[in-house]
């Protein structure tokens, strides 16, 4: 039998994003989206051709906004010792320079008793949603965007200060840029090549921008949260080219973002979901076990990503990791096999500290709607939303619990 140890002051999680969980986000611009009317399409700010998506609205999501005692409690019992939350801006500022102290005040209690639980609290600022007025000026777009993220961001250290132990300025920003500015499959549901790479670059101004403000508040640690596929060249390929684009494509997803602000980065937020392989310039995966969303699942994938960015010479934190698996398939096999991937980046010199599991419960899967099911606890949405933890989360809280691993 094989065993491994982590580190013991490894941290153990679960991630969540404030949109997906909280419910009835109002002054954000996806809840404006998603509200549309579908049939004409037509209103401020968005594109004005007919889409799918969503394929339904958030509404109350989960209902995290009152219910997140009991989500710590879940916590607790999942022998966690960290968490991984989302402060919604569009809550925070819901017009320019108007912060409504009564929702920051929700924010602190919700912040406290993540600590009176013994979570330590890592928390994102910006996670794919923008507050109403923010998308009117132009959202990413506009050069001023950067400004407006930094101020609202030093707002937070500000009221929050301490009670939030790691800030993470942005969630997935080449994500989001390539998907709302690129694919035009979220808001402002744009297909230009020039918005999408105007879009990542005021992203990396605002995560220098917003670092700044919060080291003049407060000494926390600050990072980001950069979405890493693992690209490799597929086996029997024999396309000279296809290893150019593996390069090309490796570069794209963490040279051409992290190196730019890497002197302003104290950590490294890694989501890793899936790897894929390329063969005659195309993905070209095994479909051997792949999540309902058709991602392949390949737990080698997570150990060739940490490896890679090794060369940082920074702290790296899973901050988000998981599967939709409404049976709970392969959910405990997944888990396993990726914490044995990081054991031996672990023996090979990565600096992890930490990882958190998405997601605690089943949640709001943007553009899909409630049908993908990250949850290691189940939400009957037709019964007061009520929580089942699911066989995984058995799995994964004996995991915490033991801060080791075996097989």
């Amino acid at each position: 039998m094989a065993q491994f140890t982590f580190p013991k002051d490894f941290l153990w999680g679960t991630a969540s994003a404030a949109y997906q969980v909280e419910g009835n986000n109002k002054n954000s611009d996806w809840w404006l989206w998603e509200n549309r009317d579908k049939k004409k399409d037509k209103f401020l700010l968005f594109k004005k051709f007919k889409s799918k998506w969503p394929l339904e609205c958030s509404n109350n999501a989960c209902d995290f906004y009152n219910k997140y005692e009991e989500d710590f409690d879940l916590s607790l019992q999942c022998n966690n010792n960290a968490i991984r939350l989302g402060l919604e801006w569009s809550r925070i500022e819901p017009d320019e320079n108007n912060f409504n102290q009564g929702e920051i005040e929700h924010y602190k209690k919700v912040l406290n008793s993540a600590r009176k639980n013994g979570l330590k609290t890592f928390v994102t600022l910006h996670h794919f949603t923008n507050p109403i007025w923010f998308a009117k000026k132009g959202g990413w777009v506009n050069p001023k965007s950067a400004g407006y993220f930094a101020k609202y961001s030093q707002k937070c250290a500000i009221e929050l200060g301490d009670l939030i132990d790691v800030y993470l300025t942005i969630n997935e920003p080449q994500v989001y840029s390539g998907v709302a500015y690129l694919n035009g499959r979220w808001p402002p549901q744009r297909n230009n090549p020039l918005e999408a790479l105007i879009v990542q670059i005021n992203f990396m101004r605002a995560h220098l921008k917003a670092y700044d403000a919060i080291k003049k508040v407060i000494n926390s640690p600050v990072g980001i949260v950069q979405n890493l596929v693992c690209w490799e060249v597929d086996p029997t390929s024999k396309f000279f080219f296809d290893k150019l684009i593996v390069k090309l494509l490796l570069f794209l997803n963490t040279d051409f973002f992290i190196k730019p602000i890497i002197k302003k980065l104290d950590l490294i937020g890694v989501n890793y979901y899936f790897t894929n392989r390329i063969k005659n310039l195309k993905p070209k995966n095994p479909n051997d076990i792949t999540s309902d969303l058709g991602w392949w699942l390949y737990p080698k994938g997570l150990e060739n990503i940490l490896i890679n960015i090794k060369k940082y010479k920074l702290p790296i934190y899973i901050t988000e990791h998981g599967l939709a698996d409404s049976r709970d398939k392969n959910r405990s096999w997944y888990i396993n096999e990726s914490m044995w991937s990081m054991a031996h980046a672990l023996e090979k010199g990565v600096d992890l500290k930490g990882y958190f599991h998405w997601a605690l419960t089943d949640n709001y899967e943007w553009a899909e709607g409630f049908w993908p099911r990250f949850g290691l606890v189940e939400i009957d949405y037709k019964d007061n939303l009520k929580r089942t933890p699911r066989g995984s989360f058995y799995e994964y809280a004996n995991i915490c619990k033991n801060n080791t691993i075996t097989r």
